[in-house]
């Protein structure tokens, strides 16, 4: 019996070994740019390699992505029921807008920084070169007020104190919640702590409004307006283990 339980307890040890040594700490600073916009996003994460070869990652960590854009139209935000065509989650992403129902925000010097908590994923095609999607999924925004032009059915009225949104949430689509920010990545590592990436970001960013206030013909209201940015940009990123 005592033989049996040093070898379970032997075969325990190893496997948590072979886990950890699995596991890496990462730190990555990204820049993207788009049209009058851009972002600088800096991240840690907490990665576990799995799968036969060790090729798959998996892992959470916090990321702050600073968001910065000049007279950028902010759309209605939601609620989603009446900005799509079906409101399914994940499948939402395919339906259609209900334009009739879009009012704009046009914020004139945005300026926001999202602290959240991402789930990362990614896949070793070898040592030198790996692929990832990164996602936001909960957190919180602060930034700068500023002033904006509401535009609703040809009307146009001044939001003098417009602010971002405080709360962020991942909902998918427009069930979201706040600023979030993902990204598609391709990375190449110059050596066993550093690497370099090429970046696709889909990032999502809100504005509140303070003194306006759009109706929909249900009679119910809203004060959220989203941009939706999709941005290109380069990164560097830092294994702190290896």
């Amino acid at each position: 019996m005592r033989k049996t339980l040093a070898i379970v307890c032997i075969f325990v040890a190893s496997s948590i070994h072979a886990q950890k040594s699995n596991q890496y700490q990462q730190v990555d600073f990204s820049a993207t740019a788009g049209s009058k916009q851009g972002t600088l996003a800096a991240a840690y994460s907490y990665n576990t390699r799995f799968g036969k070869s060790h090729k798959f990652d998996i892992g959470l960590g916090v990321r702050n992505t600073a968001y910065f854009g000049t007279k950028k139209d902010f759309i209605t935000a939601g609620p989603a029921r009446l900005t799509r065509t079906f409101t399914t989650p994940f499948a939402i992403f395919f339906a259609g807008q209900q334009e009739s129902n879009f009012d704009t925000l046009v914020v004139q010097r945005s300026f926001v920084n999202a602290v959240n908590i991402a789930l990362n994923l990614g896949y070793h095609f070898n040592e030198k070169i790996s692929a990832g999607f990164n996602i936001d999924l909960v957190g919180f925004s602060f930034g700068t007020k500023t002033n904006g032009v509401f535009k609703s059915n040809g009307q146009t009225i001044t939001e003098p104190s417009a602010k971002p949104s405080a709360f962020n949430l991942l909902l998918t689509g427009d069930h979201d919640k706040g600023s979030l920010n993902s990204e598609f990545f391709l990375r190449y590592n110059l050596n066993s702590r550093w690497g370099i990436k090429g970046v696709y970001q889909f990032v999502f960013v809100e504005y509140q409004a303070n003194s306006v206030e759009q109706t929909f013909a249900d009679g119910s209201k809203n004060d959220r307006f989203r941009n939706k940015a999709n941005n290109f940009g380069l990164g560097i990123t830092w294994q702190l283990n290896k």
